[in-house]
Parts: C-alpha cells; sequence; structure tokens
C-alpha cells in the first residue's frame, strides 16, 4: 500500500541514544542545546506515540541517577518535621526551668510579705464592735488597768511556803493582804509584782480578827488602787477577783455580788477567831487568791478576798463552788489606815455581851450590857432581845458580833429589839474598844 512510513523519520530510540533528526523538535522532542550535549531529563516523546490513547494522562519519566553520583541534588531537611532533643537542649531547658520556679516562687513570698498583689482575705470590716474595743469600762479596760497595782505575796514559814495576793495602796508601797497569809511567817515577805519583779517586803502590822494586814515594800513607780463604796454596792453588780489562785498570777475571774453582809465566823483551831460582814461573790476564788483585791465595773477596790465555802471534808483541798467572800473594802481601808497610822486596828464595839442562840421568836439575847457602853447609853438593858440592827434581821451571836465591826467607831445605827412584849428602837453610837 503507499502511504507514509509509521516512523514519519523520526528516531524512537531512547531519549540520549542518538542525535535528533534535522529541522528542528518535532512535537514531544526536548529543545536543542541542552546542556553537555546531552537530553533533558525532564524530557518525554510520550506526547508523540500514535499508539497513545489520548484520553490517558501525559507521565513524565525521570531518568535514574547515575551511580557515581555526579549531579546528586544536595539532601534537604524538612523544616515541619519534629525532631528529638539533645542532651545539650535537656539541660538548658532544665536550668531555665529552675531559675523560672525559683523567680516566681521569690516573687510570690515577696508579695506575700510585703501585702503586695496578693487579694485581700475575708470581708472589708468596719468599725470593732463596742465588746472588742475594750473601752475603760469593759470588762478587759478594768482588767488592764488594775492588774499593775496587784501582787503575789510569799511567807516562809516553818511549815512551809504560805503564798497570797494583795493589791498597792499607796505611792510610797504599802500593800494589803489577809491577815492569814502573813500570820504564820516572821514579818518577812516576798512581794512579786505583775511584770513579775520581786521585792522584799516587812510586815507593818496586823489585825487577826478582820483578817486584814498590811506589808511595806521599797520601791518607787507603785500606782496604787482606786477605792469604791462597799456600802454602796447591790446584789447583782458585777465584780471582778483578781490575784494569783493555786500560783496562777495575774488571774482574773468575773462574777455578780450574790449577796451582802453575809456574816462570816472563821479562824484556825487555837487560833483568833475572825468576825466580818462579806461581800458574797460568785467570781471563781481558790487558794492564793486571799488577799486580792475584788473590783467593780468602774474598776475601784470594794473588798479583799478572804475565804471560800466548799463541799469537802476536813483536811481535803477545798476548790471553788461559786461562793467566795470578801471583806468590804469601807472596813478594810478603816484597819489598814489604823495599821499604818498606830500600828494597830480599833475594833468597834456596841458594848454588850451576847448569848446563845434558841431565843424564841429570833433575835439575839444580850447577855450584859456595859454600864458604860453604847448599848447602856442608848437606854438597852441586860436581857433585851436585838431584832434588827439598820434593819439586817439577827438570827445568831455571830450576825451581831459581825456586822458591828463592819462600821466605823462613832457610826450611829438603829436597833430594833424587844423588852419582854413590846418592841422598841434605839439610835446606837458605836464605840471602838479600849485595845
Amino acid at each position: 500500500m503507499g502511504g507514509t512510513d509509521v516512523t514519519d523519520g523520526w528516531d524512537w530510540r531512547q531519549p540520549g541514544g542518538a542525535p535528533a533528526p534535522a529541522g528542528g523538535p518535532g512535537p514531544g522532542q526536548p529543545p536543542q542545546g541542552t546542556a553537555g550535549g546531552t537530553t533533558s531529563p525532564w524530557w518525554s516523546d510520550a506526547l508523540a506515540d500514535p499508539w497513545r490513547d489520548p484520553y490517558a494522562p501525559a507521565a513524565v519519566v525521570v531518568p535514574a541517577a547515575a551511580s557515581d553520583g555526579a549531579g546528586e541534588p544536595e539532601p534537604v531537611t524538612d523544616p515541619d518535621l519534629p525532631t528529638r532533643p539533645g542532651l545539650r537542649q535537656v539541660v538548658l531547658i532544665s536550668l531555665i526551668t529552675a531559675l523560672l520556679a525559683g523567680s516566681l516562687g521569690s516573687a510570690l513570698t515577696y508579695a506575700l510579705m510585703r501585702g503586695g498583689d496578693v487579694p485581700t482575705l475575708g470581708a472589708q470590716a468596719g468599725q470593732a464592735p463596742a465588746l472588742a474595743q475594750r473601752k475603760p469600762e469593759s470588762l478587759a479596760g478594768v482588767a488592764e488597768r488594775v492588774l499593775p497595782s496587784v501582787v503575789t505575796i510569799r511567807v516562809a514559814s516553818l511549815g512551809g511556803i504560805s503564798e497570797g495576793s494583795g493589791f498597792v495602796v499607796s505611792t510610797d508601797g504599802h500593800i494589803v493582804t489577809n491577815d492569814h497569809v502573813v500570820a504564820d511567817g516572821p514579818g518577812k515577805a516576798t512581794v512579786i509584782f505583775n511584770d513579775g519583779s520581786t521585792t522584799p517586803g516587812t510586815v507593818v502590822g496586823q489585825d487577826p480578827e478582820s483578817d486584814i494586814a498590811v506589808v511595806k515594800v521599797t520601791r518607787s513607780g507603785l500606782t496604787p488602787v482606786q477605792f469604791g463604796d462597799s456600802d454602796a454596792l447591790a446584789v447583782g453588780d458585777p465584780v471582778l477577783a483578781m490575784g494569783s489562785p493555786l500560783s496562777l498570777a495575774n488571774t482574773v475571774t468575773a462574777g455578780i455580788v450574790s449577796a451582802l453582809d453575809r456574816t462570816m465566823q472563821a479562824g484556825e483551831p487555837g487560833g483568833p477567831t475572825r468576825y466580818y460582814a462579806a461581800i458574797q461573790t460568785d467570781a471563781a476564788v481558790n487558794h492564793g487568791n486571799s488577799g486580792g483585791p475584788l473590783v467593780d465595773g468602774g474598776g475601784r477596790v470594794v473588798g479583799v478576798n478572804s475565804t471560800i465555802k466548799s463541799l469537802v471534808a476536813d483536811g481535803q483541798e477545798a476548790g471553788n463552788i461559786g461562793l467566795a467572800f470578801a471583806i468590804p473594802i469601807n472596813q478594810a481601808k478603816r484597819v489598814t489606815e489604823d495599821i499604818i497610822g498606830t500600828g494597830k486596828a480599833r475594833r468597834t464595839v456596841i458594848g454588850a455581851q451576847v448569848g446563845g442562840t434558841g431565843v424564841t421568836g429570833g433575835g439575839v439575847r444580850l447577855n450584859a450590857v456595859e454600864p458604860a457602853g453604847p448599848a447602856a447609853a442608848a437606854g438597852m438593858r441586860t436581857g433585851d432581845v436585838v431584832l434588827r440592827l439598820n434593819g439586817h434581821p439577827m438570827t445568831d451571836p455571830t450576825d451581831l458580833v459581825a456586822l458591828v465591826r463592819k462600821y466605823a467607831p462613832g457610826s450611829v445605827v438603829t436597833v430594833e429589839y424587844r423588852r419582854g412584849s413590846s418592841r422598841q428602837n434605839a439610835s446606837v453610837t458605836l464605840a471602838a474598844d479600849a485595845k
């Protein structure tokens, strides 16, 4: 058949096997003048293939790299691929982390100490409540004001060491305490002040029957207590007891006045009998409180703590059960002034001797009346039965003795008494005894 050869003059050898036909490259042939006289590695005659499927995609044939490595492209590392850190990087990262943690800790510590940017904890507080302000008239304010004047007193004797309390009553060093605190000593005492300092003291004088003693120290800068009026007290008034119970110095307990003019007759066997019309309180008082002050709500001393009642058998240690008794300060102050001024205390008397109990209809019988005494001067006689003194009922002879000694010599009291079947009243001017 006639026609043209299928080769149409083209060389079907692989690229690079023979020079291209003259007349320039045909379709699909590489451009002339390639480097080195070789065919471009990107050339392919696939598009000139007459048997090529026109719907098949063209393919680019890349020849294999030369075995001698000539012309091999430089390897390139993908920067996005994850890399494994080396030892140097691990050490550097750890060091930086430690430095940052230390700096952060120091900054937080500084901020906490300096109150920097640390948030304020709790709600914003307004003015403190009245009870938290510790005003001078509050219990805390009273205690703060009085405690510097309260002392502990220790007395050494053959029987051991006696310890009690006391309080400063003058700037020149006079201290009031109970007689039974210093009674067994040699007239010397050790005084321990509120700040813990100690000073030797000397017993100036004592009155066993009123249970009051005065100790003197040589020390400047002392602050004496303020005296109140024990006659102005009312049942229910708040009071504070201060002292050194069971050797616990600077102890303050609170309570109220439980009763007034409570007759007390105390004393050790073989010793003097003590009489006083006491202030009863439920403030906790224990051994060691003896001689300490009983203070009213204004910070004024109204009594001298002296004794307690307790439900214990003889020989056992007594403790507080809410029944404590104090010598009225009006009586204690008067006795103290007598001791400082004369070395001894005057005793107030009515000028009569009293009998036992068992009087029909109540009252206290006068077994004898001194002819020149206060009772006789008021018209009273032996055998009269005293029913009341200044309104206080008499049920026991101790009541009359204790209540009379509450008043100062020269005081005028009203006595209601019974003579036979009639009742009478008398105004009696009390006197001091002849001692």
